[in-house]
């Protein structure tokens, strides 16, 4: 594999992640959007405000190519702003709001990698080795975006039950007994605590 063909593949699989997260917000209220749904408030548009954080970040300043709309992110700037205040979004933020610096953050980032190879070099300050290259930022980000949707994927299906990265997910059993499937794992595992 050459170096443009594992940067296209990098790009394609974050693109697929992106679609993922943008997916599991399809058909939502706004309640459902933000509420917490874990001990820890973990909350759909919380997790993609804070994935468009990331992404605007490592992809804009971390190359020289700062992100356009940093100045709306006041948690960035802010030095009293609470640690977790990227994880939620308060009641006058609207979701398109949201939405759109999601987007508006992953096309500033194919804009970094049709700007740099893959080999290019930037910095990230609060890494134990700052210098980095846009392959190792995109590996980065292509973990931090699975794993968050990953969050986002059991969220949703607390939320109404939907599951799936996209309408029609062909890993996804049409017609399966889930009831009689989450009884067998129950039972199984009651057995095996006893």
């Amino acid at each position: 594999m050459t170096s443009n063909d594992l940067k296209a593949h990098l790009v394609e699989r974050l693109g697929l992640l992106n679609a993922s997260v943008l997916h599991k917000l399809d058909g939502l209220s706004e309640y459902d959007l933000r509420r917490p749904m874990t001990p820890t408030a973990t909350n759909l548009l919380g997790v993609v405000k804070h994935l468009a954080s990331v992404q605007a970040g490592y992809f804009g300043a971390t190359f020289g190519r700062p992100f356009p709309r940093t100045d709306e992110m006041t948690w960035y700037s802010d030095e009293n702003a609470d640690p977790q205040d990227d994880l939620w979004v308060k009641a006058d933020q609207a979701s398109e709001w949201v939405i759109g610096l999601y987007r508006d953050s992953w096309s500033h980032a194919q804009e970094t990698f049709a700007a740099r190879d893959i080999d290019a070099v930037g910095t990230v300050q609060w890494w134990r080795e700052p210098e980095v290259t846009l392959g190792q930022v995109a590996v980065h980000m292509v973990d931090e975006t699975a794993r968050h949707a990953g969050q986002m994927d059991i969220v949703r299906e607390l939320i109404d039950s939907a599951v799936g990265r996209r309408p029609g997910d062909p890993n996804i059993l049409d017609g399966y007994d889930w009831a009689a499937y989450h009884a067998r794992v129950e039972a199984a595992a009651r057995e095996a605590g006893s």
